[in-house]
């Protein structure tokens, strides 16, 4: 039974048991992995099938953040507004990973939105060297 035809609780569901397996299964996290994959879209579907779920959400934004697929993982925890401490080192990471990407590719403009977004969530050195090389 595929995502599509299941309810939301029982994506979230699945979404958590498919999490645990790639967590065993995977030494590195990636959403090209077969479990982190359907972890994502299970989250993603309960997520978006109960959208005023804080719960869902707050979870698709971590799976995207433990995946490494930063922009939707900013864009997830920029659209729960607040947060909370463990939630802002988690998207403040988001945000340094984009912030790091846009200075590699010459974009300051970008990099400092990100920075500066991710140092309103949680500062951190991370976010703090990279602002320190901008012009």
């Amino acid at each position: 039974m595929g995502p599509a035809s299941m309810s939301a609780s029982e994506n979230y569901a699945k979404a958590q048991e498919f999490a645990v397996q790639a967590d065993v299964a995977y030494p590195v996290s990636f959403y090209d992995r077969t479990l982190w994959k359907a972890a994502v879209d299970h989250s993603y579907y309960a997520a978006s099938m109960e959208a005023t779920n804080r719960d869902y959400n707050a979870y698709l934004a971590q799976l995207y953040t433990k995946t490494q697929w930063w922009i939707n993982a900013y864009n997830a925890w920029d659209r729960l507004g607040d947060l909370n401490d463990t939630e802002k080192q988690w998207a403040s990471l988001s945000a340094a990973k984009l912030a790091y990407l846009a200075l590699q590719r010459g974009d300051t403009d970008m990099t400092r939105m990100y920075v500066e977004k991710g140092m309103a969530w949680a500062d951190s050195a991370s976010l703090q060297s990279i602002m320190k090389r901008l012009p």
